[in-house]
């Protein structure tokens, strides 16, 4: 799925939505009191297992590409202490999203 979409026009739409909506301010830094120029958005739960969460907000944040290669291995794919951190930020959402039926 990867490839394809994150060349597709609603990925490159969503996430200039995502960038806008974080002020295109890497979100992690931005805990720590730093400005640093957000470059990627980062998919909070995985896209390889969430397919379905692949274009929905609370799912979505802006980081710098030094802190979304903090988020995950890049070469297993998993998630690192503070990828899975944001999980916990986002806990409540995804288990309403479950409670949906999804």
């Amino acid at each position: 799925m990867n490839s394809w979409f994150y060349k597709s026009t609603k990925w490159k739409r969503k996430r200039a939505v995502i960038l806008r909506r974080d002020e295109y301010v890497c979100q992690e830094s931005r805990r720590y009191g730093k400005t640093e120029p957000a470059t990627t958005v980062h998919h909070i739960y995985p896209i390889e297992f969430y397919p379905e969460l692949a274009l929905v907000n609370w799912n979505l944040v802006s980081l710098s590409d030094k802190q979304h290669n903090a988020m995950h291995d890049r070469v297993t794919h998993e998630l690192t202490a503070l990828g899975l951190a944001w999980q916990e930020r986002v806990r409540d959402k995804f288990e309403e999203w479950q409670g949906k039926g999804n």
